[in-house]
């Protein structure tokens, strides 16, 4: 499939590398840095989705995502993102990508909004009464790449999911795109309503890390069976 992101916000707390362990299904470790796990939600638009030599759909190939996210490896080193949800509000894609990705993808009602150069971005789980609402700028003002060995890098440059089925099998699909172009923002207390949703508890301090990126073109390959 092809697809784009855009104004993607990567907000991100240290949780205990024990507690997040618990959560992962046999055959996936936390992967940390300096010691470090992390958490990661992570709000964003999907854009121009469709199949490879395919052209978007209007009203399909729109719409906005926020999911938790953490950083992980298989029993042969090989890192990649897990996800513990993924909020949505295009049912049919909510659909597609639990039937066909083993995501576990959940509806929301999502709304997004301009203010001055700043974006509002709203978002309630469907059976939830509490609206998440980010703020943060719609362009970036300056722009670097994340460099290798740093935390940036093993916070964004992650080039490979992985999914569970019923059975328990373990899938991993790769994805491609141009490294991240991004900015560091102020560190200011953020919507963490995803945390306990998830079951984890939801932390009382700002994010250790506030990031934007600008909008990347991506290949998503077929997903496999990781063995």
């Amino acid at each position: 499939m092809r697809q784009d992101w855009s104004h993607l916000l990567f907000l991100h707390w240290q949780v205990s590398p024990e507690v997040i362990q618990q959560r992962l299904p046999k055959g996936l470790f936390v992967d940390s840095f300096e010691g470090e796990a992390y958490l990661g939600v992570v709000p964003f638009f999907m854009e121009k989705i469709r199949p490879s030599y395919c052209p978007s759909a209007p009203g399909l190939s729109w719409f906005q995502e926020l999911n938790l996210r953490t950083y992980v490896y298989d029993k042969h080193g090989k890192p990649g993102v897990w996800f513990f949800t993924l909020d949505c509000n295009q049912w049919l894609a909510v659909k597609i990508a639990r039937s066909l990705f083993h995501l576990p993808y959940n509806h929301a009602k999502m709304t997004s909004e301009q203010l001055s150069d700043q974006l509002v971005y709203t978002s309630k789980r469907s059976g939830d009464s509490i609206n998440q609402v980010f703020q943060y700028p719609q362009k970036l003002t300056t722009q670097q790449i994340a460099k290798l060995g740093s935390l940036e890098f093993f916070l964004l440059e992650r080039y490979r999911l992985f999914s569970q089925r019923k059975n328990g099998s373990i899938y991993e699909g790769r994805v491609h795109h141009q490294p991240y172009q991004y900015q560091h923002l102020d560190r200011t207390p953020q919507p963490t309503r995803l945390f306990s949703l998830c079951n984890f508890t939801e932390p009382e301090t700002p994010p250790m890390s506030a990031i934007i990126a600008a909008t990347v073109s991506v290949n998503i390959h077929p997903l496999k069976l990781s063995i």
